[in-house]
């Protein structure tokens, strides 16, 4: 892990802080907060309609005082992934906190047009590739801060990621289906989140950038919705035991906008304190090797 480096007081007034998944769910409570207290607004969605109903909600909420910029992206394909960071350097002079908060399940294997199965390109691929496409603008904010949104649901893959087989063609064979292949699935791109962090905190070492993920908990929102209505029926059970998205982007605030924290990187936070994931979480030799795979993959959409 990466050790405290020293800080001037930080706080979230004042700062750029670039969100994606903020039209609902923990990303819409958490940009709420941070524009309460003080927080510029870049939000990167899929909806335009969504954008403005949640631009026009946080405005309600601050008067209008809040600067909120709106990007479009379909964070499943990398050119408009690509193409929303060029506009975001475009119009962002800086960038002191970019959240990776995006993220979904897809119960079948559905490739992108890269080529990449879709869960896998959305909850993984995608915050590594707008992270490092930014990088050198949020390094210029000389001290700024990346938040990822992982989960405790990363403990299902307990023998890591599954390098052979990427496109998860295992996963979703039938057997593995009917023995929920779809959640390992999904276990794996949150255990990713949690090993690029890591090691995107150990290149970041010296630069005064912090990168850290957290566990938001089971939460109340709209995910898996669109999964069919075995899906849905799971995800109304599961909600008698959820905390509301308030709850649940406490943590994300928190990371954004807490003094505490300052210096810090590399950790994985639930609840607002350090916690400890799993020991292939812990792995720095499955960081670098995933770093390695990802730049492949993201390689492959820029040449093709």
């Amino acid at each position: 892990m990466v050790g405290k480096l020293k800080r001037e007081p930080w706080s979230a007034m004042g700062k750029y802080v670039l969100i994606t998944g903020a039209t609902s769910g923990i990303g819409l409570a958490a940009a709420k907060e941070l524009a309460v207290r003080g927080a510029d607004l870049g939000i990167v969605a899929r909806n335009q309609t969504k954008a403005k109903e949640t631009v026009a909600q946080i405005n309600a909420l601050t008067g209008g005082q809040t600067k909120v910029d709106v990007f479009l992206a379909d964070l499943t394909d990398q050119q408009s992934i690509r193409g929303v960071a060029s506009e975001i350097l475009t119009r962002c002079a800086r960038i002191d906190v970019l959240i990776n908060n995006a993220g979904a399940m897809f119960v079948k294997r559905i490739l992108t047009r890269d080529g990449i199965e879709k869960t896998w390109a959305v909850n993984h691929l995608a915050p590594f590739l707008l992270t490092t496409l930014l990088l050198e603008r949020i390094k210029m904010s000389g001290e700024a801060r990346i938040i990822t949104t992982s989960s405790h649901g990363h403990k299902m893959a307990k023998k890591g990621i599954a390098f052979d087989d990427l496109s998860a063609e295992k996963r979703y064979s039938f057997l593995q289906a009917l023995m929920g292949g779809a959640n390992f699935r999904y276990g794996e791109t949150k255990l990713a989140n949690i090993l690029f962090t890591t090691e995107l905190a150990r290149l970041l070492e010296g630069t005064g950038v912090a990168a850290n993920c957290y566990d938001p908990g089971l939460v109340v929102t709209n995910f898996n919705q669109d999964n069919g209505t075995l899906a849905r029926m799971t995800m109304a059970v599961m909600k008698r035991f959820s905390r509301p998205v308030e709850k649940g982007a406490e943590t994300l605030v928190w990371l954004a906008d807490s003094n505490e924290i300052s210096g810090e990187s590399g950790k994985y936070y639930a609840d607002r304190k350090e916690a400890i994931p799993t020991a292939a979480a812990c792995s720095e030799e499955f960081a670098r090797k995933l770093w390695e795979v990802s730049e492949s993959q993201i390689r492959n959409s820029e040449i093709s």
